[in-house]
């Protein structure tokens, strides 16, 4: 009898430590695994680089309104001109090219001459919301749930009519959640799974 009560006590106390005295993962290390795969990762105006000088019609081209905000930050310069076309009568264009403030706010795209994008921030991991091991047996591998921001966002980027004309600039310099895949290199350190986008 005393040699079950000894085994069940055993058992018991087995158990406890199995729930209790797991190793917690180090989460600062997922959280710079992460931010390591941001770098270099930044919030743009537009989805694809755009050819400045350009020219708008400001009764159809619906680009107008984010021209007009750009230039409303004093990134770009309008200037108004008329264009004669075949048929009879004139269309008023307007005309955008980089201002001053524009030219240090352009990021210029090094494939194609005049392409570039307004483009600034960087990513940064504020919480690790939930680390699932993928095989608890063998941790060594996570999907990690995480909320981000964007940091280091100009004044222009802030203004009403900026966040009007491009409405992603909202959405990206919200707090937001994403989820990524993470394992355990050889020298402990962990990296955010190969070809896998975090965010």
């Amino acid at each position: 009898m005393r040699e079950r009560i000894a085994v069940a006590l055993v058992l018991t106390g087995l158990l406890a430590c199995a729930a209790g005295c797991r190793k917690e993962v180090d989460r600062a290390g997922f959280i710079s695994a992460i931010d390591e795969s941001y770098a270099g990762r930044h919030v743009c105006v537009w989805p694809e680089p755009m050819k400045l000088p350009v020219e708008s019609d400001p009764s159809k081209d619906e680009r107008t309104r984010a021209y007009n905000a750009l230039t409303d930050a004093g990134l770009l310069i309008r200037e108004a001109e008329v264009k004669e076309h075949f048929v009879p009568g004139t269309v008023p264009m307007n005309k955008y090219n980089l201002s001053d403030r524009g030219h240090a706010a352009w990021t210029a795209d090094a494939s194609r001459p005049d392409y570039g994008n307004f483009c600034f921030g960087h990513f940064n991991v504020t919480a690790i919301d939930k680390a699932t091991a993928n095989d608890p047996s063998n941790p060594t591998q996570y999907t990690v749930i995480y909320s981000y921001e964007v940091e280091g966002i100009p004044g222009w980027a802030r203004t009403p009519e900026s966040m009007g004309a491009f409405p992603q600039i909202a959405e990206d310099t919200s707090i937001q959640t994403g989820t990524a895949t993470l394992v355990k290199g050889a020298n402990g350190g962990w990296a955010v799974v190969a070809g896998q986008a975090a965010r």
